[in-house]
């Protein structure tokens, strides 16, 4: 088939898939003419590198794990790619939410300013709070938003 249905078929711009053939993830034969000719199993290819990709493999990892032939594939080598990229996820996820936690107790924190105090005592209160080490307090590290913000209210002298 020719690019333009190949196009049509996947819904990707002609410009793509000449990008993915550049960089070996497609196969793709030349006429005498120097049209590009795409064999029927090209729409698969194309629909297996947008799926790996939403699932967040990059197109050095796509290359790795797609085989010259798909008839060839190794279901055990599969398996274990995927879930590889599963935990890489996973760590991904837990760093996440580290960074989430943080920024919501430093929140936590800027929002409990006293009301007698200006922004600029506040950010030295703040950041005396975080050389404390208190930003790595266990509440911060499971996540327990209210009692680091209960706590920062303490601390400031407001309740609520």
């Amino acid at each position: 088939m020719k690019i333009g249905e190949l196009a049509e078929r996947t819904g990707l711009a002609p410009s793509r898939i000449r990008f993915y053939e550049g960089i070996g993830l497609l196969k793709v034969e030349r006429q005498p003419n120097g049209y590009r000719t795409y064999p029927p199993q090209a729409v698969l290819v194309l629909e297996l590198i947008a799926t790996a990709q939403q699932a967040g493999f990059s197109l050095d990892e796509i290359r790795t794990l797609l085989p010259p032939d798909l008839a060839r594939w190794e279901h055990g080598s599969l398996i274990e790619t995927l879930r590889s990229k599963v935990q890489d996820i996973e760590a991904l996820e837990r760093r996440l939410a580290q960074s989430k936690a943080h920024l919501v107790a430093l929140l936590a924190q800027i929002e409990a300013k006293p009301e007698e105090i200006d922004c600029a005592t506040n950010a030295g209160r703040v950041l005396s709070w975080i050389r404390s080490g208190e930003l790595e307090s266990p509440a911060l590290a499971t996540g327990d938003v209210t009692t680091l913000r209960k706590a920062s209210r303490r601390r400031s002298g407001r309740t609520g």
